[in-house]
């Protein structure tokens, strides 16, 4: 199958260039192994059934044999095997030269290990990775880059995607698993639901070796995806959840919420507090979200034609899928994501900001009918922003991200651009 070319790659040569390793961290089946491949020279796959038991035990005996190869040398799935992190910094150190190693991982390393896995400062880069954005996939036309947005380089007005309410639904159902593009549509909707099964009924227990309950874990991931793109408290997360496992715990809940974490299933987006209220003012509640909407859609049992005659769960999945877009195309431009709520009603969901200081006010609408109501929003915050003595730096942009088909400005100078528009 043809490679297609994933927003990191560039990101990931330019870190190879100066840093003696690079670790790559992201969920299963996103594409980090196939990107990693594509620059490496030699390749160790821990996981590999046929040498696994030997790689494990060089790993615990005499890691360094594992790192003999050209370089750079990837090693998938290296937290099978923790020890192999300070082999390959202490690699590092005496080698003396940037791009010696590409390490992957689907999960974090057991906690445990923590204690004796050293610091990687000076030695390790690290690159987050996610599941395929629209424009990665091909889904939007790419015709308005956010870096170019940023720079006031582009004319949005007019601007036109054929992502129409229909496809954004079966997008968002798909996922953005590379392998899934190369199936028929109907098989490709199977792949977030056998992610699921494959987490629930192995990955959350062979993560740390505790055996966990798949029943519960799929009961806990419904709760979640309800309260997908919302900052409700873990309380009435936790109150669903016992609707249907009476006995459970608190402790228990946050144990597989925290698996989950580990397995980078879902990815919270921290609140954003700029000082301009009191910090009781401020909801510091993180924003839930999954690193893949699909996977979502799977928690709720919705299917495509569901999702379309229901707008509300719709909207919120919808935002989910902006979630990922944006934070990947902010990430390559040296940026994050944050939200902001406040107790008076005030709200952005998304606040974009970049490590030389601007930022872009973001809300998201999946429909047209909403977009007076972000304005407002916007405009509330962007004054309250400006009337402030505290905030130095003031909002670089205010936009409107949505599910409809051109882009405009509005009159207060609001930006609406729709997500099948939008790349790096």
């Amino acid at each position: 199958m043809k490679y297609i070319k994933r927003i990191i790659d560039d990101e990931l040569k330019e870190k190879l260039s100066y840093a003696g390793a690079v670790q790559i961290k992201g969920p299963k089946w996103c594409g980090k192994t196939t990107s990693a491949k594509m620059v490496s020279k030699s390749v160790i796959e821990m996981q590999n059934p046929d040498l696994q038991d030997n790689y494990m035990e060089l790993a615990n005996n005499k890691p360094s044999l594992l790192l003999e190869g050209d370089k750079p040398r990837l090693i998938d799935e290296w937290q099978m095997a923790p020890k192999l992190w300070n082999a390959v910094r202490y690699s590092v150190d005496n080698i003396g030269k940037p791009g010696q190693y590409i390490l992957t991982g689907s999960s974090t390393p057991n906690d445990e290990n923590e204690d004796f896995l050293h610091s990687g400062v000076g030695r390790f880069a690290i690159l987050n990775m996610k599941s395929m954005t629209l424009y990665e996939s091909g889904d939007s036309n790419g015709k308005i880059s956010l870096r170019n947005l940023l720079d006031k380089k582009v004319n949005i007005d007019g601007l036109k995607t054929d992502l129409n309410y229909e496809r954004i639904a079966y997008v968002l159902c798909r996922g953005g698993w590379p392998g899934s593009l190369s199936m028929p549509e109907k098989e490709a909707l199977q792949i977030p639901k056998n992610y699921l099964e494959v987490l629930c009924e192995s990955d959350i227990s062979r993560i740390d070796g505790v055996r966990r309950d798949p029943v519960l874990a799929k009961s806990i991931l419904k709760a979640y995806a309800r309260q997908d793109s919302t900052i409700d408290s873990d309380v009435s997360l936790f109150d669903d959840v016992r609707s249907n496992n009476a006995d459970v715990s608190d402790k228990t809940i946050r144990s597989y919420i925290n698996i989950f974490k580990r397995l980078f299933v879902i990815e919270e987006i921290p609140a954003w507090n700029p000082n301009i209220r009191s910090k009781t003012a401020v909801r510091t509640s993180p924003k839930k979200s999954f690193v893949d909407p699909s996977l979502a859609v799977a928690a709720l049992g919705c299917t495509e034609k569901e999702l379309i005659y229901d707008p509300n769960t719709f909207g919120l999945l919808f935002e989910n899928l902006v979630n990922r877009d944006l934070s990947v195309y902010a990430s390559v431009n040296g940026g994050y994501i944050n939200h902001y709520r406040d107790r008076y009603g005030l709200e952005c969901d998304n606040v974009v900001r970049f490590d030389d200081g601007r930022y872009i006010l973001v809300e998201i609408k999946l429909g047209g009918s909403h977009i007076k109501e972000a304005e407002k929003h916007l405009l509330e915050l962007n004054k309250l922003i400006n009337d402030s003595k505290e905030v130095k730096t003031k909002p670089s942009l205010l936009m409107i991200i949505t599910g409809t088909d051109m882009a405009y400005t509005l009159e207060s100078g609001v930006l609406v651009i729709p997500i099948g528009l939008l790349k790096d």
